[in-house]
């Protein structure tokens, strides 16, 4: 096995590199559906620009050591395709595939792909609990921050099972926003952390993934000898990282879908996100401000 590392991207501050996935569904439902469901956030730019600047160093690095050039893997939840275009420039002998539900983030998938002509991966609108694809198709079959947005994860993960090659691999990773931690304590970003799993949960989803996917790998039937749990951090401290995170949620807070889902669901108004908003840029002017993101991590033998 090669141990393949990236570098950092100059053109994004450190924060950036280190952003989420962190979003629900696009659409609400009372009831989501398997066939319905997408993610909380929306497509807004400030969701977007987080996600575009994801890696496979930042987003991926616990499965990079066991790629090797020639495999075919498949990236579940791809959004705008950084991380699976990455992963294709890693796997320069293979075939990358990534899906999501969204056509409209596909298409920027398929444009930064095609910017810098890689000719190893391409894009396909697919459901997660449907995969498009024939059973023992893939080496490595890859979702980054997706399981906290389905209201059925072992679902999903059979799935992905099933599509894996016998031996092949299953690489999960997910935030937990429960045990985000952050400095000076503000108790406008407490209001927000619980703002947010009442919204989650409000449709069905589960935001502290992380510390679950240990647990639904081995419902849906992965030997769990055969697995290997872990975790890893992002962190934003320096006054580049604090002020692209503080501002991209204090957006996220006002004009993105979990805007208005909370408002939908009658657990926030205008008022209140919008001190939200106001809570998150004065964090991050703080000339001491810290805030870490844990994620849990598992890689199983399909």
């Amino acid at each position: 096995m090669t141990d393949l590392r990236m570098e950092r991207d100059p053109e994004h501050p450190a924060g950036a590199d280190l952003t989420d996935a962190i979003e629900a569904p696009s659409t609400h439902h009372t009831v989501p559906s398997k066939e319905s469901e997408s993610y909380t956030h929306g497509h807004h730019e400030s969701v977007l620009r987080a996600h575009r600047a994801r890696t496979a160093q930042n987003s991926a690095g616990f499965l990079l050591p066991h790629l090797r050039d020639d495999m075919t893997l498949l990236d579940v939840g791809c959004g705008p395709g950084t991380v699976t275009v990455d992963l294709a420039r890693i796997l320069a002998g293979g075939e990358v595939v990534g899906v999501d539900a969204s056509e409209t983030v596909l298409d920027a998938a398929r444009n930064h792909a095609e910017a810098v002509g890689f000719t190893n991966v391409r894009f396909e609108q697919a459901n997660a609990y449907e995969l498009p694809f024939e059973d023992d198709t893939f080496d490595v079959v890859y979702a980054h921050q997706l399981l906290q947005h389905l209201s059925d994860p072992v679902a999903a993960l059979r799935e992905m099972k099933r599509v894996a090659r016998p031996g092949g691999l299953v690489a999960v990773r997910d935030a937990d926003y429960a045990a985000m931690a952050w400095y000076p304590d503000s108790p406008g970003l407490t209001e927000w952390n619980t703002l947010y799993h009442e919204v989650t949960h409000a449709y069905g989803f589960e935001p502290d993934a992380g510390r679950h996917l240990l647990s639904w790998v081995q419902q849906a039937g992965f030997d769990v000898q055969q697995t290997v749990p872990s975790a890893s951090s992002w962190c934003y401290a320096t006054p580049t990282d604090r002020q692209w995170w503080g501002q991209v949620w204090a957006e996220r807070c006002v004009a993105s879908n979990f805007a208005g889902q909370a408002k939908e669901s009658g657990l926030a108004d205008d008022v209140a996100l919008e001190q939200l908003a106001q809570d998150w840029l004065t964090w991050a002017q703080a000339p001491d401000g810290w805030f870490a993101i844990l994620h849990g991590e598992v890689l199983a033998r399909a």
